[in-house]
């Protein structure tokens, strides 16, 4: 009889553990991988750096100091302002792109701690449901 009480005793406490792992230990682990992939994302579209340079040449392209006549000094001041408009809007498009990424990323990490905490308590509520008749419908 000792012997059988002793495992009723492990089997709790089993399930206590399991439980106190799920909402301690378990969910800082989730939250710890929902923070490094935003880390990723935001190491990724690096946007810091890109509004740091936003109106930099694109990919460096630029066409030097000129000198010389009025009017090639004028189509280099133009072929650089050309190429940092190009820039600017390449820029300003990947930074959009990664604002919205990240933001996706941040609603979808909170929908899954969210989830986190109820998924253990989803078989109550069907059974409760499946007790009181509810029918999907």
């Amino acid at each position: 009889m000792y012997k059988r009480a002793s495992v009723r005793y492990n089997k709790d406490m089993f399930l206590t553990g399991v439980v106190q792992w799920w909402y301690t230990e378990g969910w800082q682990q989730r939250a710890g991988f929902v923070r490094e992939r935003l880390a990723r994302t935001l190491d990724f579209f690096s946007i810091n750096l890109l509004l740091k340079t936003l109106f930099s040449p694109f990919r460096q392209i630029s066409a030097g100091g000129a000198s010389g006549p009025l009017q090639a000094r004028l189509q280099a001041f133009f072929d650089k302002l050309i190429s940092r408009f190009i820039g600017a809007f390449m820029r300003g498009i990947v930074v959009i792109v990664g604002l919205v990424t990240i933001g996706l990323q941040l609603i979808w990490g909170a929908i899954v701690l969210g989830f986190w905490l109820v998924v253990p308590v989803l078989p109550i509520v069907g059974l409760v449901l499946f007790c009181i008749g509810w029918l999907p419908q």
